[in-house]
């Protein structure tokens, strides 16, 4: 099976160019310092990683199985008698390059390529150590590794190597359940004032007695292409836009979707994305997104809230347009993501406008045709 990828265009109508523009007149928004160069980070580690091999090879051969290819840098630095500073050093500059500062645990892991090499690196062929660039894989001319004398390979971005290859990374999904924290602690604090505090803690008490009103996902699957083979599995989340039900300000709800790892298969989650008690008008839109290694979702988070509030300050009397005016905040949302989010293979990957309360959508395509899924009503009843 193959990774999700999104090398997509994304196609907006001549009236939600319209829209763009305008918006862009009224707030110049980038996300350009949400990403994050991690590639020199990661080549830093697989350099010392090589050179300290003989050190590590007891551990790695320890660990490494063809049932379990990964390990992480505290497994590694506890286990090995290897100069660790380095890889401490820079594990920590990765994690405050994402925003986070907070978390203890190591981000950095290594992972041997596939598991067709377990048996040749088992019986003492000499491993290389990898790292993927920065940016669109597209545009990658080649893979660079690191042999153990530190000599520079130059591998095919597309074809598997012969050679056993261990690929520095990061634990995509310690970093991807750190990331949604992080997006949801600042989704939550915007909420934190007044009036939409109390409409958040009503909530709560009204779900004990009344019946919730909910959308879930029956069924998805994502389209796919060429993907190079250092890269693991997909982390997509979900990003809900709409309006507060109690003020006008725009309302973000992130969704995690841990079991959407691979395209051109079909996933039957059964789970709950929207609770409508938290949109006005009975509508919204989802963004779907995967997660980048070189997000800060801190800074993410926020400047996806100042587009969204953007919006909603050039609309003088939103109970006119009602829904209508939600794709303006999700296309607001998607014109200040960066270009190049729209044509990697991470970051964006479609989107849902106009999701109804109470509708079921069967087998609806994403405006970029990439998602196809099921979405179904859910009342909830109180116990």
């Amino acid at each position: 099976m193959k990774k999700i990828t999104s090398t997509l265009i994304f196609l907006l109508s001549a009236s939600s160019l319209a829209v763009q523009a305008k918006d862009r007149e009224a707030a110049d928004f980038s996300l350009t310092d949400t990403q994050v160069n991690l590639a020199d980070s990661k080549r830093d580690i697989a350099l010392n990683i090589s050179a300290q091999y003989a050190k590590l090879a007891p551990i790695l051969r320890e660990k490494i199985t063809q049932y379990d290819l990964v390990i992480n840098a505290d497994e590694l630095l506890s286990g090995s008698t290897m100069n660790g500073n380095a890889l401490r050093q820079a594990d920590q500059h990765i994690r405050h390059a994402k925003g986070l500062d907070e978390m203890q645990d190591s981000l950095v892991q290594l992972r041997l390529a596939d598991e067709s090499m377990v048996a040749d690196w088992q019986q003492g062929e000499s491993p290389l150590f990898a790292y993927a660039p920065d940016g669109d894989d597209s545009h990658w001319d080649y893979i660079e590794a690191f042999d153990i004398q530190g000599n520079i390979h130059q591998l095919d971005v597309y074809n598997l190597p012969d050679q056993p290859v261990f690929v520095i990374g990061l634990d995509e999904r310690k970093a991807f359940q750190a990331g949604m924290e992080q997006m949801r602690q600042t989704f939550a604090a915007h909420l934190a004032d007044g009036t939409a505090q109390a409409k958040a803690l009503s909530l709560t008490t009204l779900a004990e007695t009344n019946p919730i009103s909910t959308t879930l996902i029956k069924e998805i699957s994502l389209q796919d292409d060429m993907e190079p083979w250092i890269s693991g599995k997909a982390e997509v989340y979900g990003i809900v836009t709409g309006v507060d039900p109690s003020r006008d300000e725009p309302m973000l709800d992130v969704v995690e979707m841990p079991y959407l790892d691979y395209a051109e298969s079909t996933y039957y989650p059964n789970q709950v994305v929207i609770h409508w008690d938290r949109y006005r008008w009975g509508a919204a839109d989802m963004i779907l997104m995967e997660h980048d290694d070189g997000t800060n979702y801190k800074d993410l988070a926020s400047k996806l809230l100042e587009a969204a509030t953007a919006i909603m300050k050039l609309i003088p009397d939103p109970e006119v347009q009602q829904f209508a005016i939600i794709p303006q905040i999700t296309n607001g949302i998607l014109s200040a993501m960066p270009d190049a989010w729209f044509t990697n293979d991470d970051d964006y990957v479609d989107v849902y406008y106009t999701l109804m309360e109470g509708q079921q959508y069967i087998g609806r395509k994403g405006a970029s045709a990439n998602a196809t899924a099921t979405f179904e009503p859910l009342i909830i009843q109180p116990r």
